[in-house]
C-alpha cells in the first residue's frame, strides 16, 4: 500500500476497532500482549503486530526472530490497517509494531490535530523522528531508532525510455521536457507527493493520470507496453525487473523520510534490552535488502517466516 494512502487515512471508529481486533489472527487481542519490561531474557512474552501486506509481515518476522534469539516468547498478530493496530499498540494489546517514520508521524498528527493539521514530517529523518516521538510519547508509545531501509513513494519508467532520454533522476525527466502519462491512483492530482509535487519540484510535464491501482501489475504493464510513461510505486517494489522498469532517483527529496523503525508500547516493551535487540537490524537491513525479501515472498512465494529466518542467519544476527 502506498504511503500516499497510509498517510492520509482517517481514524477508524471504536466499533470497527473492536470488531477488527477480535477477528484477526484467531485470538482476541484483548487477551494478548503484556510483555515484561524488565528486559531480561526469558521473562517476556511479546505480541508483535503486523499489517496485512507482505513487507509488514516480513518485518514482523524479523523482529520476532531477533526477540526469540534474545530469550523472549513471541507471537504475531496480523491486522488489516494502521487504524486498527495503532490503538491496539497504545492499549498494550500489541507490544511491538514495524512502522514507517513519516507515515506514522502524520497519522498521529492528524489523529491529534485533525485531518487538516499542518504536516510535521519531512524528508529529513532526524526532524521527522523528533516530531514522531513528541506525538507518540503521550500515547504511551516509544519510538526506537530508524534503520537504513526506506519504503516511500517512488516513480519508475521503462529501461528503454530511461535510456532513450538519458534519465537517472526525476530532475533529468523534468529537464528532458518529455510529457508523461502517469499510472497512479485517482487521488494523485490532489496529493502533494504525487502530481503537484512532480510538477512543482521537478518541472515534470504530467500530461495525464491513468487511474490504475498504485504499483499494480496493470499499472506496471501499462508502462512496459508504452501506454503510460511512468508509474507510481515504492522504493521496495520487488517486481520492477519483471516489467523492465527502473526507478528514477528522488534527487530533490520530494518524498518524506519513511525509514523503517520499530515502535513499542513503552510500558510492556520499553526496556533497553528490547531496544538493543531490535536495533541490531538497523545497521544491516537496507532498502535493497527489503526489496529482495519482498521479492522472495511476492514473486517466489516463500513464507515470510522462512525468508526472515534465512536473512537473520545469513547476516549473523541470530544464533
Amino acid at each position: 500500500m502506498s504511503k500516499i494512502y497510509r498517510a492520509a487515512a482517517a481514524v477508524a471508529g471504536a466499533a470497527v476497532l473492536t470488531a477488527g481486533l477480535t477477528a484477526c489472527g484467531g485470538d482476541s487481542l484483548e487477551k494478548s500482549g503484556g510483555g515484561d519490561s524488565s528486559g531480561e531474557p526469558g521473562k517476556g512474552s511479546l505480541v508483535i503486530g503486523s499489517a496485512s501486506f507482505s513487507e509488514s509481515k516480513i518485518l514482523a518476522e524479523l523482529y520476532a526472530g531477533l526477540l526469540k534469539d534474545a530469550g523472549y516468547s513471541t507471537s504475531i498478530k496480523t491486522v488489516d490497517a494502521r487504524e486498527l493496530y495503532e490503538p491496539a499498540l497504545e492499549k498494550g494489546q500489541m507490544d511491538v509494531v514495524p512502522e514507517y517514520a513519516a507515515t506514522l508521524a502524520e497519522f498521529l498528527n492528524q489523529k491529534k490535530n485533525g485531518s487538516n493539521a499542518a504536516p510535521v514530517a519531512s524528508s529529513d529523518i532526524d526532524e521527522t523522528v523528533t516530531a514522531l516521538k513528541k506525538l507518540a510519547g503521550p500515547r504511551g508509545l516509544k519510538v526506537l531508532d530508524p534503520g537504513k531501509a526506506v519504503d516511500q513513494n517512488a516513480f519508475a519508467v521503462s529501461r528503454d525510455f530511461a535510456r532513450k532520454h538519458d534519465l537517472k533522476t526525476l530532475s533529468d525527466l523534468g529537464k528532458s521536457k518529455q510529457k508523461v502519462t502517469l499510472a497512479a491512483g485517482d487521488e494523485c492530482p490532489k496529493r502533494p507527493f504525487c502530481q503537484p509535487g512532480l510538477e512543482k519540484t521537478y518541472g515534470i510535464d504530467v500530461a495525464g493520470i491513468d487511474p490504475l491501482d498504485i504499483g499494480s501489475v496493470q499499472a506496471k504493464q501499462a508502462v512496459k507496453d508504452g501506454k503510460d510513461q511512468m508509474v507510481l510505486t515504492t522504493t521496495t517494489d520487488s517486481t520492477l525487473d519483471q516489467f523492465g522498469l527502473v526507478l528514477l532517483d528522488d534527487d530533490k527529496n520530494l518524498q518524506n523520510a519513511d525509514n523503517v523503525l520499530p515502535v513499542v508500547n513503552a510500558k510492556s516493551a520499553g526496556s533497553q534490552k528490547i531496544a538493543d535487540t531490535l536495533n541490531k537490524l538497523n545497521t544491516v537491513l537496507t532498502t535493497t535488502d527489503l526489496a529482495e525479501l519482498n521479492k522472495k515472498v511476492d514473486a517466489e512465494r516463500l513464507k515470510p517466516a522462512e525468508v526472515a529466518d534465512d536473512y537473520l542467519r545469513d547476516k549473523g544476527l541470530v544464533k
